[in-house]
């Protein structure tokens, strides 16, 4: 149940009307209660149709003041859509899918992802609170035959229930040598197939930023912060596993926030990603 209290003053003893998008207020559903002080407004077992602007109106005799509240009921968010392996290339999975067709009535804040072996169906948490409709899943396990599925998360908190992907993903047994892939590759320039995501993170706890590229020639990678190339500083590792990019940040400081972006390069073209970072002092 919701209660909403406005305080209010006067004499002789205020007339007090609440109403809900213009209209008088249903009493089944929605009661109050006034005092010579302040009116109290109920709604027992809230429900998202209990949502609206509720207007407050005081009268006496003939002076009037208004007041107007905003209610939002949320609940839950339902499941995502369409949850499908779009891509498999050596250890690593790119997973997308489609945001829920209920958001619960309050804005999705992320997605947690999980993997499982179909062997065992056991599930193990890869992600949680990703931003994007999407994820690359790498350090999958040769030979084996992964399941993915996907919650969606709101103010609220997790989905009920998650989307498992309709499709697998098979990580082949059989490592392709360079001249396999390239004949069976076709020349493109570099594209990002996840981004980079704007993070906040503690000073002094090591951080990594993360995206997954694709292109024929194996594109170049430059790190950069702020326009700048990140060159030799041992604060700075980058890896680079199978289009799956890595910038590790040892025990950042807030000299270290700021706009990181990755650039790939071939001779067919470039693409870049880039993200914010902020580094935050413990209170």
């Amino acid at each position: 149940s919701l209660s909403f209290l406005k305080k209010k003053q006067g004499k002789p003893r205020p007339k007090v009307t609440w109403s809900k998008e213009g209209q008088p207020l249903d009493p089944k559903q929605v009661s109050f209660r006034t005092s010579e002080i302040d009116t109290i407004i109920f709604i027992r077992s809230a429900e998202r149709a209990h949502s609206g602007k509720y207007g407050l109106s005081v009268q006496i005799e003939n002076m009037e003041d208004t007041a107007t509240i905003n209610i939002r009921i949320v609940e839950k968010p339902g499941p995502p859509q369409a949850v499908s392996v779009k891509e498999v290339w050596g250890f690593n999975a790119f997973v997308e899918w489609l945001p829920p067709k209920d958001n619960g009535n309050s804005e999705i804040t992320g997605y947690t992802i999980q993997k499982a072996d179909k062997k065992t169906m056991e599930w193990f948490t890869v992600f949680e609170h990703n931003r994007q409709t999407q994820c690359t899943i790498s350090d999958l396990i040769m030979g084996n035959e992964y399941y993915f599925r996907v919650f969606s998360e709101n103010i609220c908190g997790l989905s009920e229930n998650p989307t498992v992907s309709k499709n697998t993903a098979v990580i082949q047994k059989t490592v392709y040598k360079p001249l396999d892939y390239k004949e069976r590759d076709v020349n493109m320039p570099p594209k990002f197939l996840t981004p980079l995501i704007d993070r906040t993170v503690v000073a002094g706890y090591s951080t990594a930023l993360n995206c997954a590229v694709r292109g024929f020639p194996k594109p170049k990678v430059i790190w950069m912060k702020n326009k700048m190339e990140i060159r030799d500083d041992p604060k700075f590792i980058m890896k680079h596993n199978q289009g799956v990019l890595t910038l590790n940040i040892r025990k950042p400081s807030p000299f270290d926030g700021g706009t990181y972006t990755c650039k790939a390069i071939n001779e067919l073209g470039e693409a870049e990603v880039d993200c914010r970072l902020e580094v935050r002092v413990p209170q």
